[in-house]
């Protein structure tokens, strides 16, 4: 990925790297280990840094983002494409999203293109949820998708207490 920029940002919810080039943006992921933080944020990824700061931040519900998907197979764009029409603060189940996209008994083929999707976030993976409403796997761990959730959506994914 040498053609492509990359920037190291600071958000409520950790470090992110964010990876693009004027054709957009390849990656965006929370770093686990400690980078330093991109001093100058370059010219194709200043819009991407702001909208995440925002959406971190309560300020921002959708994004405005051209990803960069090339490489990828037609499949999991397709399952991409489908994520980024759940709305904010809403949630779908890997088989919604394989019947929508008309192959519905693929959903384990959806879960493993959101496991695979380079653009955490604005491609909304941790919208994905299991069909009875239990919370799946997600790269980030599960921690972080209740808190992704929970921020969108505070009424339907309130942290719950011991009931006894």
């Amino acid at each position: 990925m040498s053609n492509y920029n990359h920037a190291v940002i600071n958000t409520l919810y950790g470090k992110f790297e964010i990876i693009g080039s004027p054709k957009g943006i390849r990656s965006v992921k929370k770093l686990q280990e400690n980078k330093a933080l991109t001093t100058t944020i370059p010219e194709c990824l200043q819009a991407c840094a702001t909208q995440l700061v925002e959406y971190f931040a309560g300020k921002r519900t959708t994004f405005d983002i051209q990803p960069d998907w090339e490489g990828a197979s037609p499949f999991n764009i397709k399952v991409w494409k489908a994520l980024l029409e759940v709305p904010y603060g809403r949630t779908t189940s890997h088989g919604a999203l394989a019947e929508k996209i008309g192959s519905p008994k693929g959903f384990q083929a959806v879960g493993l293109a959101n496991k695979h999707n380079p653009i955490a976030i604005i491609v909304p993976c941790h919208r994905c949820i299991g069909k009875n409403g239990d919370l799946t796997g997600y790269f980030y761990g599960l921690e972080m998708k209740r808190a992704l959730l929970q921020m969108e959506n505070p009424k339907s994914f309130g942290l719950q207490g011991s009931l006894f």
